[in-house]
């Protein structure tokens, strides 16, 4: 198991280039089971849920090849259709995404219970609800614990969705892309990484009308063809360097940062007292930010809540924390999406931050705070890097134990640090 050693108090000066979205990734990979000609994916992160994605893949008889540096050709044309690895779907919550293109392809499919990060109840229950309006017969087998989907033909329908789920309306896609009529799906999420499904799906000949719209028109097509593609930037891993850039003073330029994306965050860090100015595709962060949080029009404490994009997303609260920790004034963090996002900030008042959490969905940051050094565990992938810019900014010598968390979203993240001027080594241990 690895750990970062992490010396802080330096700031970061460079040009950095994110890696693909790891949340785009993993869909469109699935989605090529959809069809039985090759697929060539360009910009694939190197990263833990990747790999096991791959192996899930590989083992329904997917022929998989490395062409170079993050390109991959995929080739579905045997599947074979079996009870997954228990093991590999238990790493990563992905594995859910294999339900409907398998469903489409196939008619069945064998899913042992999805992994993922332990943040909270993560019910596939909206899964389950879209594909059985499309003729998914699902079933969970208490004996071996495996959910059993089987479908005769998937027949095209109108579907609300009980909650705007990113998986749930990608499997909803990919079972309706390939369905005999036409489908809606109304209240579906609308994040960068469904649009890049849609139009990975629409450049294979499938129909999806009103893309980044939460309510999609699909017609349905006997096949898709074979095809390329370029997965885009992961925003993520952009507000994330961002995010350590700010926390050091330093002053960094990111490129081919997706700016296009960005712009309710930049509403919500601006409350925190940071800007950043766009340049083209590029992304620069100054070293002289504001770092004075923004009241209420009447003085009032602010609040940061999570909600469906195009909203501020939960996978970016735990940045979003550590910044305000060295952000003059108060602010209220809200995420009532998971009841464990916040229970990693123990980890930060240990290290010096003002922190108050009020219940498992809300906390109350009074800053800016010194932070200190400290020996903490990554507990999962976005809290895990939060503690690393945390570590950035701390005094001192900081260790961050089970990296391996981080590695399952962010590529080579230390390294690109380091060539930023951070102080940060990977040691392996037993």
């Amino acid at each position: 198991m690895d750990k970062f050693i992490i010396q802080g108090g330096i700031p970061l000066q460079g040009e950095v280039t994110p890696s693909g979205n790891k949340n785009a990734a993993l869909p469109l990979l699935s989605a090529c089971l959809l069809t039985d000609q090759p697929v060539v994916l360009h910009n694939v992160p190197e990263i833990n849920d990747v790999k096991t994605m791959r192996g899930l893949l590989s083992s329904l008889g997917v022929e998989i090849t490395h062409l170079k540096n993050h390109s991959w050709k995929l080739h579905a044309k045997n599947v074979k259709t079996q009870s997954l690895d228990p093991v590999l779907c238990s790493r990563i919550r992905a594995s859910v995404l294999l339900a409907g293109p398998m469903s489409a392809r196939e008619g069945r499919l064998i899913l042992p219970p999805p992994g993922g990060d332990v943040i909270g109840r993560r019910r596939i229950d909206t899964h389950i609800l879209a594909l059985e309006s499309l003729g998914v017969e699902a079933n969970f087998q208490k004996k071996d614990k495996v959910f059993t989907f089987f479908t005769e033909g998937l027949q095209g329908n109108e579907i609300l969705l009980d909650e705007a789920s990113v998986t749930a309306t990608e499997n909803a896609i990919m079972a309706a892309v390939t369905a005999s009529g036409k489908t809606i799906l109304r209240n579906a999420a609308s994040e960068p990484h469904v649009q890049e499904l849609c139009r990975f799906l629409n450049s294979l000949g499938a129909q999806i009308e009103q893309v980044g719209s939460n309510v999609l028109h699909i017609t349905g097509v006997p096949s898709l063809d074979g095809g390329e593609y370029t997965v885009g930037p992961d925003y993520m891993e952009v507000v994330s360097l961002i995010g350590a850039a700010v926390v050091t003073g330093g002053e960094i330029t990111i490129k081919d940062a997706g700016p296009q994306y960005l712009d309710m965050i930049e509403l919500v860090f601006d409350c925190l007292g940071v800007h950043w100015d766009v340049e083209g595709k590029d992304i620069h962060v100054p070293s002289r930010q504001r770092m004075t949080m923004k009241t209420d029009f009447r003085g009032g404490i602010p609040e940061i809540s999570v909600m469906p994009w195009p909203a501020f997303p939960s996978d970016l609260m735990s940045i979003a924390i550590v910044i305000a920790t060295q952000s003059e004034g108060n602010v209220l963090f809200h995420d009532w999406m998971y009841e464990g996002r916040m229970y990693f900030t123990d980890k930060l008042t240990g290290m010096g931050a003002q922190i108050v959490l009020c219940d498992p969905h809300r906390c109350i940051v009074n800053g800016p705070s010194e932070l200190i050094s400290g020996n903490v565990d990554s507990p999962d992938i976005r809290a895990g890097l939060a503690l690393v810019l945390a570590a950035l900014a701390a005094q001192g010598t900081s260790v961050i134990r089970n990296v391996g968390q981080i590695d399952r979203g962010y590529e080579r993240i230390d390294e690109k640090l380091s060539s930023l001027g951070a102080k940060i080594s990977r040691v392996s241990t037993e």
